[in-house]
């Protein structure tokens, strides 16, 4: 009877969370330090576009240049800072709205290490120009097989974290039956199913495709499948980076800013539509790719457009709850309040400005969706402008405005300048402003992207007016990230030691979890809806692609 009764009691679920604080320290310290390299190359980029070669004194570190130089820009900002920062955010995020460790800690470290491998892996031929073929890779541009390895296992590594996380909330709902995952949670494992489908793609094309390719296992490729399974990868990574600061967006900065979220089932809707409506959606950056039906290529962009719908749902809630903390802090009239919410916090202004900038990128994006337009700015530099408003602000400045109290919380040091953190948030909103608003401008008026201007004999007398502007705001975003890096340094080797590491909490909510149909937490549903519609938009062009595929295109090598 006495162990019958031991085995009936409760047991103890540990709220120790020193593994993941460890593991998002790691992890957002490496994407901030390949941010910092990767920024720094965008620097030399937009000088050159202006006539001001840095490159040429450069080339004992960038030997290929320009397009070196471009390409570290686009692999470390696009691939490894967010990557890792991601990885690290939603670890801590994640078990924190749950109260509990990761189901394994040997699964997180390996995890980590798995990731760091590729990095390691991927940065040799990167950094000697052995893999100057650009973020997009697209074949028949051929770098060294190690780059394809290394990215390959910074992907994996990505999915051992979802492993875990389903290892985890399975745990907590044995411990917690009928109740709904909390929201943080909910958002953190939609997040990483979502990115785990669509990664399908380009681990095939790397698998399958690339990597025999580069080992010359096999004489050639075939670069119109393999832009495929890049694209069945390449849009849906866009919400990959955009859902964590979704996250933070819906669950912490309303807490922050003194008030409540507006909807809890609503933000649930929003994350599963995510899930459904990002993923079959590629074939709208392929419009002038031939060889892929027009007939599919429309439906991927009407399915572009449906994902604008969450995006708007996002909107309302979130602006909702930040009216009700403007309101709550003495805010009045229909626009007035937002000068009552808490500007003076470096993590709130930096959100705020970020989520205003992307109201224009998302704007911006319904041209890009639209299949008639998008072949006025196909492969412009409108698509630049649009990028740096999307991941370059939306997710970057966000990621730095989460840091400003995460940082704190995870060291237990105070934030070295609470109003320099400010003064860079909204120097980024300036100098963004400036470089994207004329980078569009450029775009529609035929300038390329991804190409040498500095160095094309075809420079337009009217795009060097543009040019300059857009220089202008390059500069101040470089200002606004020596701001940046200066707080964090200080406030890592400077900063106050506080008695109390500061602690942080999830926002409440004016409608709660307990309104929400429970239809909503069965995520194996929506994987299964969300699966069927991705084969359905897919796997026709795919087989047709297969049925007329060649595999003889070789390699090139043009740096």
């Amino acid at each position: 009877m006495a162990s019958i009764a031991a085995r009936a009691r409760p047991v103890a679920i540990s709220t120790d969370l020193s593994v993941e604080r460890k593991l998002a320290g790691i992890n957002i310290f490496i994407a901030f330090a390949a941010l910092a390299v990767g920024g720094l190359m965008g620097v030399l980029q937009i000088l050159r576009y202006n006539g001001l070669d840095l490159y040429t004194p450069a080339k004992p570190i960038l030997p290929g240049g320009y397009y070196q130089g471009l390409t570290v820009h686009g692999v470390l900002n696009v691939l490894v800072f967010t990557t890792f920062y991601i990885i690290g955010f939603l670890t801590y995020i994640f078990t924190k709205s749950l109260g509990r460790p990761l189901a394994s800690s040997r699964l997180a470290w390996a995890t980590l290490w798995v990731m760091v491998s590729g990095l390691v892996l991927a940065a040799i031929p990167l950094l000697t120009n052995n893999a100057t073929v650009m973020f997009t890779f697209y074949p028949p541009l051929k770098a060294d097989s190690l780059f394809y390895i290394g990215l390959t296992l910074v992907v994996a590594g990505t999915w051992l974290l979802l492993v875990n996380m389903i290892l985890t909330r399975n745990a907590w709902k044995a411990d917690n039956p009928g109740q709904i995952t909390p929201l943080p949670a909910f958002m953190a494992i939609v997040t990483m199913l979502m990115w785990t489908i669509s990664t399908i793609g380009v681990a095939s094309e790397m698998i399958f495709l690339v990597i025999p390719w580069s080992l010359g296992l096999v004489g050639g490729t075939d670069p119109v499948l393999a832009r495929t399974l890049f694209w069945f990868t390449g849009h849906p990574i866009v919400y990959f980076w955009l859902l964590p600061a979704y996250i933070s967006w819906y669950t912490l900065v309303p807490e922050q800013a003194g008030g409540k979220l507006f909807s809890d089932p609503m933000a649930r809707v929003s994350f599963i539509l995510f899930l459904i409506l990002s993923l079959p959606i590629g074939m709208h950056h392929q419009v002038a790719d031939p060889g892929i039906s027009e007939m599919w290529k429309l439906v991927h962009a009407i399915f572009t457009f449906g994902v604008f719908f969450p995006s708007l749902l996002t909107f309302f809630n979130v602006v909702a709850s930040l009216e009700y903390a403007g309101r709550r802090n003495g805010g009045e009239g229909w626009l007035a309040w937002i000068f009552n919410l808490p500007w003076g916090k470096p993590e709130i202004s930096a959100q705020i400005v970020a989520m205003m900038l992307f109201a224009f990128g998302g704007i911006g994006g319904l041209v890009n969706a639209s299949y008639n337009i998008n072949l006025v700015v196909h492969n412009t530099s409108w698509i630049s402008g649009h990028f740096h408003l999307t991941v370059g602000t939306a997710v970057a400045l966000s990621f730095m405005g989460i840091t400003y109290w995460l940082v704190p919380h995870l060291t237990g040091r105070k934030l070295w300048s609470r109003s320099l953190g400010v003064t860079q948030a909204w120097l980024w909103f300036i100098g963004m402003g400036l470089f994207s608003h004329f980078m569009h401008e450029l775009g529609l008026r035929g300038m390329p992207r991804r190409t040498d201007i500095g160095g094309a004999p075809y420079v337009q007398d009217e795009w060097r007016f543009f040019l300059f502007f857009a220089m202008i705001g390059g500069l101040i975003m470089f200002v606004s990230a020596i701001f940046y890096y200066f707080n964090m340094i200080m406030t890592l080797t400077r900063g106050k030691k506080l008695a109390e590491v500061p602690d942080f909490n999830f926002a409440k909510t004016l409608s709660g979890p307990e309104d929400a149909p429970k239809i909503l937490d069965r995520l194996l549903v929506w994987v299964t809806v969300a699966a069927i519609i991705l084969i359905i938009n897919y796997l026709p062009t795919i087989l047709d692609i297969l049925n007329t595929a060649t595999f003889d295109v070789p390699g090139r090598r043009v740096w």
